[in-house]
């Protein structure tokens, strides 16, 4: 059930109100509202916490984050749980290679990735594929899209590795990386990819924005190519509204926490 709002002077403390705990990359590029890297792209209380060193370079690659790495983002988890996450969701979705590790560790529902939506989008669209908007295609392995659950048969994927507007935002190190966000050229960048899986197969049934700077553009990507799009913000959406029925209060909309 969808949040509802609670009464004036209900709400609980600070430190006693529930959250959703989003594990960030650590990077430097603006975070817009719609990135999920930026508190108001929520309608409801989050708590973001970044893992120092997980740099895009070391998410963004085949096989994912070395073990270290990945095992900084677990500690991370385990700590946004023990603070009373309600769920989890992270800043890249090439997180999804520590999917399982990362659910297996804290008792609260983790969505990694939203390339976990694609099975779902697959088989709400009647079998027919989904589009996969990546931050860099050449990276999305067979080992991440099993991880996800698809089966590349059923996946059209494409990448902004080659879109300069992207890629120097925030593909290259944190040091390297972009602090002026030209949303006019990236959103263009999106479209011309949206519209290349289309291309690709007419039948594309949805798209799933893999990479979560991208909800931003997400409307723009829709009325390019007539596909629903779904994101990270979905998932975490629907964490949120599952956690909401078991909390010993009625969860509102809250400001970012």
């Amino acid at each position: 059930m969808p949040p509802r709002p609670r009464p004036a002077g209900s709400d609980p403390k600070p430190e006693t109100a529930p959250f959703l705990g989003v594990l960030a990359l650590d990077t430097a590029f603006p975070r817009i509202p719609g990135d999920a890297g930026n508190p108001a792209s929520y309608p409801f209380a989050v708590r973001i916490r970044t893992v120092a060193g997980g740099e895009v370079p070391l998410v963004v690659r085949r096989g994912g984050p070395a073990p270290p790495l990945a095992d900084a983002f677990v500690a991370a988890a385990v700590a946004l749980a023990a603070d009373g996450a309600v769920g989890l969701v992270t800043t890249c979705g090439f997180l999804v290679h520590v999917q399982d590790r990362l659910a297996a560790a804290v008792p609260v529902p983790v969505i990694a990735s939203a390339l976990l939506l694609a099975p779902l989008m697959v088989r709400a669209c009647g079998g027919r594929p989904v589009g996969v908007l990546a931050a860099d295609a050449g990276a999305l392995d067979a080992a991440a899209l099993a991880a996800a659950g698809i089966d590349p048969a059923e996946a059209v994927v494409e990448g902004l590795e080659d879109e300069p507007a992207f890629r120097n935002l925030i593909l290259a190190d944190k040091a390297h990386q972009g602090r002026h966000i030209d949303t006019a050229a990236l959103e263009a960048a999106v479209v011309r990819r949206g519209r290349a899986m289309v291309e690709r197969r007419r039948d594309l049934g949805a798209i799933v924005l893999e990479c979560t700077n991208l909800p931003p553009y997400a409307a723009a990507l829709h009325h390019a190519t007539g596909r629903p799009v779904v994101s990270i913000l979905d998932a975490a959406a629907a964490l949120w509204a599952a956690a909401s029925t078991a909390l010993p209060h009625s969860a509102g909309t809250v400001g970012p926490g």
